[in-house]
């Protein structure tokens, strides 16, 4: 459990120990990126016009760190998620709850994985090594899933991982199989991983 203080709040949404918990955790997470964090607020929250389904989960995060401005991430799943409610009122309250849930698991972890790029930004800036010269790879989308937020980029040489956070101008609901895309490739905890994911017409990337 992190000892940065860390105050998290629910609205629309039922307070969750599981959903807490993972809050502190991926807390304790962004101090490999940044140390020094004194503190971290987070809203986790359903916005009233999407409390019918659980499909929309809202996580606003907010970092401290000395001698700058607090660090704000405001993570806004689509609207245009390809889910239906399609079950019948009477079967619906567990399921809006265990959706809820799994949505707001996906948001966290989605909301501050940009928390931690944005950390490491502002660590590159203090050192005068900012990112002004990182060449994109380029790729062709393998998979993806609109339920997790993530998916796959296939290069000539292996897969590598990215997350709706790391689409740019929105485009994650957008993208298939065969979409063609340029992105910047960065470690992540489990291997390669693309940051600023723009799409491409197809006329800017040539099947190897």
């Amino acid at each position: 459990m992190t000892l940065i203080p860390t105050q998290v709040t629910f609205q629309g949404i039922d307070h969750s120990d599981a959903l807490e918990a993972t809050v502190h955790e991926r807390v304790a997470w962004l101090e490999q990126f940044r140390a020094g964090i004194v503190g971290c607020r987070v809203r986790i929250e359903v916005p009233h016009r999407h409390r019918r389904g659980g499909q929309h989960v809202d996580v606003h995060l907010e970092v401290t760190v000395p001698g700058a401005p607090p660090v704000v991430v405001s993570h806004h799943p689509s609207l245009h998620g390809p889910l239906k409610d399609v079950e019948e009122p009477a079967h619906r309250k567990g399921s809006e709850v265990a959706a809820e849930h799994r949505y707001a698991h996906v948001a966290i972890r989605d909301a501050f994985d940009t928390m931690r790029r944005r950390l490491q930004d502002g660590v590159r800036v203090q050192r005068g090594a900012t990112k002004t010269h990182d060449v994109p790879s380029h790729g062709l989308v393998e998979e993806v899933s609109p339920i997790d937020g993530h998916g796959f980029i296939k290069t000539e040489d292996r897969l590598v991982y990215f997350n709706r956070a790391s689409v740019l101008d929105g485009a994650f609901d957008e993208l298939a199989p065969g979409t063609p895309v340029a992105f910047v490739e960065e470690k992540g905890e489990k291997g390669p991983q693309a940051s600023t994911v723009r799409v491409l017409g197809k006329h800017h990337y040539v099947t190897p």
